[in-house]
């Protein structure tokens, strides 16, 4: 729901910046540069501006208590899908 609002005001915008009669006189091209450029101003507006590419490009979170856990999980995960296994061929 909270995107459908953003994305009706977004949507609401430009359907009023179209409206204009300049418009009328415009070749494909340039409609599109003028229809692009209205839609990328107001999803600015709406939406914001990110700051960039992510700084941090290597896993710097992960340690080696991280790499523990995630064995850990993966091995209990591996036990409960033979135990769900074993448990559905019983029953056949």
């Amino acid at each position: 729901m909270y995107g459908n609002s953003r994305r009706n005001r977004l949507l609401k915008n430009t359907k009023s910046m179209v409206r204009d009669e300049e418009w009328k006189h415009l070749d494909v091209n340039e409609h599109w540069h003028k229809m692009k450029k209205i839609m990328m101003e107001t999803a600015q507006h709406i939406w914001g501006m990110s700051k960039g590419p992510c700084r941090h490009k290597e896993a710097w979170w992960w340690n080696e208590e991280v790499a523990e856990a995630v064995s850990e999980n993966k091995i209990k995960v591996q036990k409960m899908e033979q135990r769900k296994l074993k448990g559905g061929m019983d029953g056949v």
